[in-house]
Order: C-alpha cells, then sequence, then structure tokens
C-alpha cells in the first residue's frame, strides 16, 4: 500500500484495493506516505552527517526509490543498512532487488519480537556496542497497544550504545476529521495489520530514555525541511515526527 501510494510499481494487487480504499476514507493518505518517506530522507542524510554508520530500519516492506541505504551510501558507502520486515513475499522482493551489496540485508522477522530481530542474519553484523540509528518510520500505529509500543521502542533502546539514535514518524490526526480517522482505522482492521492514530503526547512517550533534538516533535514536513512546508502541508501530511539520540 505504501510502495503505491509512492508511486512505485513494487505492489500487488490486494495492495491496490486497499490503497484505493484507503484513499476514499482518508483522501490524504497519500499525502502521509510521501511526507513519511522525505522524512526518511532528511533524517538518514542528518544522521550520516553525525558520523552515524549502521542503521537498523524497522518494518521497512519493500525498500523503494529514496530508501536508507540508497541516502547513506551517498556519504559513506561503507555504511550498513539491515532492513527487517515480517512479510516473506515483500522480503522475497527485496532481496531480489537489493542484489548482493554486502553492506545491506533484509531478513523476515517480526519487529514485535525483538529478541528473534536482534539475532537476525542481517541485523546481527551490527555492532551495537557503537552508536546505530534505529528506524521506525510509519511501523508503530501497526502496534496498537500504547504499552507493547513503548516497551517495543524500550528494548531496541536497551540492546542499543550511548551516541545511538530512535527516528520515529506516526499517524496522527491534523487535517483529518473524526469521521475519517475511524474509517481508515475501518479500512485497515479489515487487513492483517490494524492501525492506531496517536496523539503527540502518546508518540512522545515512544522517546522514553532519548533526548529529542532540534526542532524534537513536530509534524512531519516541519523536521529539518529542506524549503518551509505549508500549513496545507502540514496538516495533510497528518503525522508527528522526530529524532531522539540516547545519552
Amino acid at each position: 500500500m505504501y510502495d503505491y501510494y509512492l508511486g512505485g510499481s513494487t505492489n500487488f494487487a490486494a495492495d491496490r484495493e486497499a490503497a484505493e480504499a484507503g484513499l476514499k476514507a482518508m483522501p490524504h493518505a497519500r499525502d502521509y506516505a510521501v511526507a513519511n518517506r522525505a522524512f526518511l530522507r532528511r533524517a538518514v542524510d542528518h544522521l550520516v552527517r553525525q558520523g552515524i554508520d549502521q542503521f537498523l530500519d524497522l518494518g521497512s516492506g519493500i525498500p523503494t526509490v529514496g530508501n536508507v541505504h540508497e541516502v547513506a551510501h551517498q556519504h559513506n558507502p561503507q555504511a550498513r543498512i539491515a532492513y527487517v520486515d515480517h512479510e516473506p513475499v515483500a522480503v522475497a522482493h527485496a532481496r531480489a532487488l537489493l542484489g548482493e551489496n554486502p553492506m545491506v540485508s533484509i531478513d523476515e522477522a517480526d519487529i514485535r519480537e525483538p529478541e528473534p530481530v536482534l539475532r537476525a542474519g542481517g541485523v546481527a553484523k551490527i555492532d551495537f556496542g557503537r552508536p546505530v540509528a534505529v528506524l521506525a518510520v510509519a511501523i508503530l500505529p501497526f502496534v496498537p497497544d500504547q504499552d507493547e509500543a513503548t516497551a517495543l521502542t524500550a528494548a531496541y533502546r536497551d540492546a542499543c550504545a550511548p551516541g545511538s539514535y530512535l527516528a520515529v514518524t506516526h499517524i496522527s490526526q491534523l487535517a483529518a476529521t473524526d469521521e475519517q480517522v475511524a474509517a481508515a482505522e475501518e479500512v485497515m482492521a479489515r487487513t492483517p495489520t490494524p492501525v492506531r492514530w496517536r496523539p503527540p503526547e502518546e508518540i512522545a512517550e515512544l522517546f522514553h530514555g532519548y533526548e529529542l533534538i532540534p526542532p524534537g516533535l513536530v509534524p512531519t514536513p516541519s523536521w529539518h525541511p529542506d524549503l518551509p512546508p505549508t500549513e496545507d502541508d502540514i496538516a495533510r501530511a497528518n503525522a508527528y515526527a522526530a529524532v531522539g539520540r540516547l545519552v
């Protein structure tokens, strides 16, 4: 669905059908996806410039154009990127797309089970004794229970060395009406991956133990924008983003 919203070709009929239903329920769904992908690029670019050369991308799906390793390798071809996704078809397609680059991997694992994720083949090549960036972009809405979501970010935090980072985007109500939120949640409830929209205060709880870097938790287009976003850009994204540093 995400790839379809971004205009990609690595999606299937069931994805397109669900994505179109999502657009009917929440017309700004494509704006949300585009804002998330733009944030991912900006965040990875920023983190590489801070010296980060290891990335764990949780719930990556099929890495499409502008993905983590493409951005990171523009600055540091030796950066290691470990993608993780639980969907076997997505993982198989991703492996075919990624090829034989020894610095990039994708493992089939469920991010809700941190220990198996951290033991997975590509993830195990990350040196967690050095700083690593954990990326949870547009994935934590699929962990609807708040206690479980905060426990997950804490588990990955505890595996990381000081100086590591956590980058998160999360769907949240900005331009969407109450009716659109309810309709969008209903669409996703009919899939294997129901979602939860969270208010900013609940998203902030996911960063326990981290120090948010400026500008803190803000609407996604407002995080280190290339150009100042308009009020419409901000509202239509319907999401917040932040990057935290583990001290």
